[in-house]
Protein backbone atom coordinates (compact mmCIF):
# COMPACT_ATOMS: atom_id res chain seq x y z
CA UNK A 1 0.00 0.00 0.00
CA UNK A 2 1.54 3.61 -0.70
CA UNK A 3 0.04 6.65 1.11
CA UNK A 4 0.76 9.50 -0.92
CA UNK A 5 1.54 12.81 0.42
CA UNK A 6 -2.36 14.22 -0.62
CA UNK A 7 -3.90 11.63 2.32
CA UNK A 8 -0.73 12.10 4.52
CA UNK A 9 -1.24 15.72 4.77
CA UNK A 10 -4.89 15.50 4.99
CA UNK A 11 -4.72 12.80 7.91
CA UNK A 12 -2.32 15.62 9.63
CA UNK A 13 -4.36 18.52 9.28
CA UNK A 14 -7.27 16.46 10.23
CA UNK A 15 -5.64 15.53 13.65
CA UNK A 16 -4.39 19.45 14.21
CA UNK A 17 -8.36 20.18 13.90
CA UNK A 18 -9.07 17.16 16.48
CA UNK A 19 -6.28 18.34 18.69
CA UNK A 20 -7.69 21.64 18.41
CA UNK A 21 -10.84 20.20 19.91
CA UNK A 22 -14.73 20.26 19.02
CA UNK A 23 -15.53 24.14 19.54
CA UNK A 24 -12.13 25.61 18.19
CA UNK A 25 -11.55 26.74 14.61
CA UNK A 26 -7.81 26.85 12.71
CA UNK A 27 -6.86 28.75 9.77
CA UNK A 28 -5.34 26.66 7.25
CA UNK A 29 -2.22 29.00 7.34
CA UNK A 30 -2.18 27.56 10.95
CA UNK A 31 -2.79 23.70 10.39
CA UNK A 32 0.02 24.16 7.38
CA UNK A 33 2.96 26.05 9.97
CA UNK A 34 2.06 23.05 12.52
CA UNK A 35 2.88 20.19 10.11
CA UNK A 36 5.27 21.24 7.31
CA UNK A 37 2.54 21.44 4.64
CA UNK A 38 2.55 23.12 1.61
CA UNK A 39 -0.25 26.31 2.49
CA UNK A 40 -1.82 26.13 -1.47
CA UNK A 41 -1.89 22.27 -1.50
CA UNK A 42 -3.37 22.64 1.81
CA UNK A 43 -5.86 24.78 0.63
CA UNK A 44 -7.15 22.15 -2.45
CA UNK A 45 -7.34 19.33 0.42
CA UNK A 46 -8.83 21.02 2.62
CA UNK A 47 -11.46 22.25 0.02
CA UNK A 48 -12.12 18.09 -0.83
CA UNK A 49 -12.43 17.49 3.12
CA UNK A 50 -15.32 19.94 3.30
CA UNK A 51 -16.95 18.75 0.54
CA UNK A 52 -16.39 15.30 1.48
CA UNK A 53 -18.10 16.29 4.83
CA UNK A 54 -15.38 15.61 7.10
CA UNK A 55 -14.58 19.77 8.02
CA UNK A 56 -16.65 23.20 7.68
CA UNK A 57 -15.08 25.98 7.37
CA UNK A 58 -16.27 30.12 7.92
CA UNK A 59 -14.95 32.89 7.03
CA UNK A 60 -13.99 36.07 8.53
CA UNK A 61 -11.67 36.93 11.04
CA UNK A 62 -12.81 34.57 13.72
CA UNK A 63 -13.29 32.02 10.62
CA UNK A 64 -10.74 29.08 9.63
CA UNK A 65 -11.37 25.05 9.70
CA UNK A 66 -12.88 22.72 11.83
CA UNK A 67 -14.38 19.24 11.99
CA UNK A 68 -17.86 18.73 10.91
CA UNK A 69 -18.09 15.69 13.24
CA UNK A 70 -17.07 14.67 16.55
CA UNK A 71 -12.76 13.37 15.99
CA UNK A 72 -13.54 10.02 17.83
CA UNK A 73 -16.61 9.61 14.85
CA UNK A 74 -13.76 9.90 11.68
CA UNK A 75 -11.87 7.19 11.26
CA UNK A 76 -8.30 7.69 9.33
CA UNK A 77 -9.88 5.49 6.42
CA UNK A 78 -12.62 8.40 6.27
CA UNK A 79 -10.24 10.88 5.36
CA UNK A 80 -7.57 8.90 2.95
CA UNK A 81 -10.71 8.44 1.14
CA UNK A 82 -11.81 11.86 0.56
CA UNK A 83 -8.10 12.84 -0.28
CA UNK A 84 -7.55 9.98 -2.25
CA UNK A 85 -10.23 7.27 -2.62
CA UNK A 86 -10.29 3.97 -2.37
CA UNK A 87 -8.06 2.51 0.17
CA UNK A 88 -7.17 -0.16 -2.19
CA UNK A 89 -6.98 -0.31 -5.80
CA UNK A 90 -4.79 -2.38 -8.29
CA UNK A 91 -4.07 0.18 -11.36
CA UNK A 92 -6.36 2.41 -10.21
CA UNK A 93 -9.70 -0.58 -10.45
CA UNK A 94 -11.21 -1.48 -7.53
CA UNK A 95 -10.26 -4.93 -6.72
CA UNK A 96 -13.51 -6.78 -6.87
CA UNK A 97 -14.16 -5.36 -10.11
CA UNK A 98 -11.09 -7.32 -11.70
CA UNK A 99 -10.78 -10.72 -13.03
CA UNK A 100 -7.92 -12.74 -13.56
CA UNK A 101 -7.55 -15.90 -15.23
CA UNK A 102 -4.83 -19.07 -15.57
CA UNK A 103 -2.50 -19.28 -12.82
CA UNK A 104 -2.95 -15.79 -11.69
CA UNK A 105 -6.44 -16.49 -11.05
CA UNK A 106 -6.19 -16.68 -7.48
CA UNK A 107 -4.19 -13.79 -7.18
CA UNK A 108 -7.85 -11.83 -7.26
CA UNK A 109 -8.41 -12.97 -2.94
CA UNK A 110 -4.88 -11.79 -2.44
CA UNK A 111 -5.65 -8.49 -3.41
CA UNK A 112 -9.25 -8.84 -1.78
CA UNK A 113 -7.41 -9.84 1.61
CA UNK A 114 -4.33 -6.94 1.54
CA UNK A 115 -8.08 -4.46 1.25
CA UNK A 116 -9.17 -6.18 3.95
CA UNK A 117 -6.12 -6.10 6.15
CA UNK A 118 -6.11 -2.45 5.33
CA UNK A 119 -9.50 -1.66 5.86
CA UNK A 120 -9.00 -3.41 9.51
CA UNK A 121 -6.49 -0.81 10.75
CA UNK A 122 -7.87 2.50 8.89
CA UNK A 123 -11.31 2.07 9.53
CA UNK A 124 -11.16 1.12 13.21
CA UNK A 125 -8.71 4.11 14.13
CA UNK A 126 -9.93 7.38 14.68
CA UNK A 127 -8.85 11.06 14.46
CA UNK A 128 -9.06 11.28 18.37
CA UNK A 129 -7.51 7.83 18.88
CA UNK A 130 -4.56 8.95 17.18
CA UNK A 131 -4.77 12.50 18.63
CA UNK A 132 -4.45 11.75 22.03
CA UNK A 133 -1.75 9.08 21.06
CA UNK A 134 -4.15 5.96 22.37
CA UNK A 135 -4.37 3.44 19.61
CA UNK A 136 -6.30 0.54 19.79
CA UNK A 137 -4.07 -2.38 21.19
CA UNK A 138 -4.83 -4.56 18.07
CA UNK A 139 -2.89 -1.91 16.05
CA UNK A 140 -0.58 -1.16 18.79
CA UNK A 141 0.16 -4.75 18.56
CA UNK A 142 1.16 -4.84 15.10
CA UNK A 143 3.83 -1.95 15.42
CA UNK A 144 5.50 -4.24 17.92
CA UNK A 145 6.14 -7.42 15.62
CA UNK A 146 10.23 -7.65 15.13
CA UNK A 147 10.11 -6.64 11.84
CA UNK A 148 7.62 -4.16 11.95
CA UNK A 149 9.84 -1.39 11.63
CA UNK A 150 12.52 -2.72 9.25
CA UNK A 151 12.81 -2.85 5.38
CA UNK A 152 13.12 -6.19 4.24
Amino acid sequence: MRISARADYAVRAALELAAAGDDASLKAEAIAAAQGIPHKFLEGILGDLRRGGLVTSRRGGNGGYQLARPAAEISLADVIRVADGPLVSVRGVRPPELSYGGPAESLLPVWIAARASVRKVLDEVTLAQVAAAELPAEVQGLTETADAWTNP
